[in-house]
């Protein structure tokens, strides 16, 4: 029971810095894109309100489940929490992705053809951001068929990974397809990020190469904005593949463990909303880069 407290504790503890962390990031950028009007604010605007719909729909799922307030959601609000949860961490993927790539656009050569594809102003990435909630919402509307209360069903069924709520899946045809496309989507999208990234590495090497001759040759030299934000969306992205591949193996320990691991469901609770709670932290510390 102490442990369940304290566990509890430091869970509500660390997503609340989170929630805090994405509300100062949120305010900052909408008062920065009144005035500047750059795509890369309005992106980095709606990864903090991501952020916030996945903690808050995890802290609502983590709150009840500790105070076994079964009937507290019921099988509506089963359903409807978990979906938003499930669509807000698909957007987390689709909006670090976008962001990688409109940064990687965005410090490429002028001559470049990859320049020409640069947002001239916030509002042309609407429709991306539009379709990523198209996209995510299609994913995962498979689940509030297969997700009941607890208290609606006998407990011998429950999944280990679901206190108060489980999944029921009666078309495992359906439930195939709709998990191979989660899959597309996450290998899609690390992809594109993974290429938009390596581009960025390349293109830094060769920016600090030429710092180097200039240095050499005694001449001043002053590193671009775009090139520090490079660099802060390259943690970014780093953190999120982190916390991305950490929480898979977590996710398939638990899985296929025959025991319940208490110690690896608490570290997986945290690897599934690391990355929420971390980059706000990483862009407050940051945050000149992107101005």
């Amino acid at each position: 029971m102490v442990f369940h407290l304290a566990q509890g504790t430091v869970f509500m503890f660390l997503a609340g810095l989170g929630i805090v962390g994405n509300i100062f990031v949120l305010v900052k950028y909408i008062c920065i894109l009144r005035s500047t009007m750059k795509s890369i604010h309005l992106i980095l605007i709606h990864l903090a309100f991501t952020n916030m719909m996945a903690l808050l729909t995890k802290g609502i799922m983590r709150t009840i489940s500790r105070l076994v307030l079964i009937n507290l959601l019921g099988d509506v609000g089963c359903k409807i929490v978990i979906y938003l949860n499930r669509v807000a961490r698909g957007l987390s993927i689709c909006t670090t992705s976008l962001l990688t790539v409109v940064q990687a656009i965005t410090i490429s050569p002028r001559a470049s053809r990859w320049r020409r594809l640069q947002p001239r102003s916030a509002w042309h990435v609407l429709p991306l951001l539009l379709f990523c909630w198209i996209l995510n919402s299609f994913i995962g509307m498979s689940l509030p068929f297969y997700i009941k209360n607890i208290s609606s069903m006998n407990t011998s069924k429950i999944s280990k990974n679901n206190d108060y709520c489980y999944f029921e899946s009666e078309n495992r045809i359906i439930r195939w397809i709709f998990i191979v496309l989660m899959v597309l989507r996450d290998a899609g999208f690390q992809g594109v990020m993974g290429w938009a990234s390596g581009y960025m590495v390349f293109l830094l090497h060769k920016h600090h190469q030429h710092v180097l001759h200039l240095q050499t040759s005694k001449l001043l030299h002053r590193t671009p904005p775009e090139v520090k934000a490079a660099k802060s969306v390259l943690l970014l992205m780093l953190c999120f593949l982190f916390f991305y591949w950490a929480d898979c193996v977590a996710s398939l320990y638990i899985t296929f463990s025959l025991g319940k691991d208490s110690i690896a469901l608490s570290l997986h609770e945290f690897l599934s909303v690391g990355y929420e709670i971390l980059s706000p932290l990483v862009l407050i510390h940051r945050d000149r880069q992107f101005l």
